[in-house]
């Protein structure tokens, strides 16, 4: 199944632990593209934070999306990552945004990710890597990053 997962931090060092979360991936699934690093200002955030490093990245993986998920959470874990408030400080933040173009609303994981259409931390790394990328349901992505 074709993936897209965005990946960001904005604790500790937020460029070693993408690739940290980046080389943990590649044992649950074959990378294909991954974007460059971008530094980005917190999104929605109600206290002082430090900018985040975000990227993005397609791959193939075999596994069920709430399997996915659930490596991802256990990267997150090794890596350091604590969860407290929404839109905390972190070390690292791994989200499945796009698989397969399905739509999941389950307990746990919710496809295609419901806010990825309005980060622009998101969208653009997304196209440089996939010029064509579509959202399911929201249509093409350059066009949603054209209207933020």
């Amino acid at each position: 199944m074709r993936v897209v997962i965005a990946l960001g931090a904005n604790l500790g060092e937020p460029r070693a632990q993408l690739e940290e979360a980046i080389e943990a991936l590649r044992k649950v699934m074959k990378i294909e593209a991954i974007s460059s690093f971008y530094e980005t200002k917190p999104f929605k955030v109600n206290e002082e934070q430090p900018n985040y490093i975000n990227a993005v990245l397609i791959g193939e993986t075999n596994l069920e999306a709430e399997q996915l998920m659930k490596e991802l959470l256990a990267i997150e874990e090794r890596i350091g990552r604590k969860r407290s408030t929404i839109n905390a400080a972190r070390l690292i933040d791994l989200d499945i945004i796009d698989y397969q173009g399905m739509v999941i609303n389950s307990e746990n994981l919710t496809l295609p990710h419901p806010r990825a259409f309005e980060r622009e931390f998101v969208l653009r790394p997304w196209i440089e890597i996939d010029p064509e990328a579509q959202l399911t349901g929201f249509g093409a992505v350059k066009e949603l990053l054209a209207a933020l």
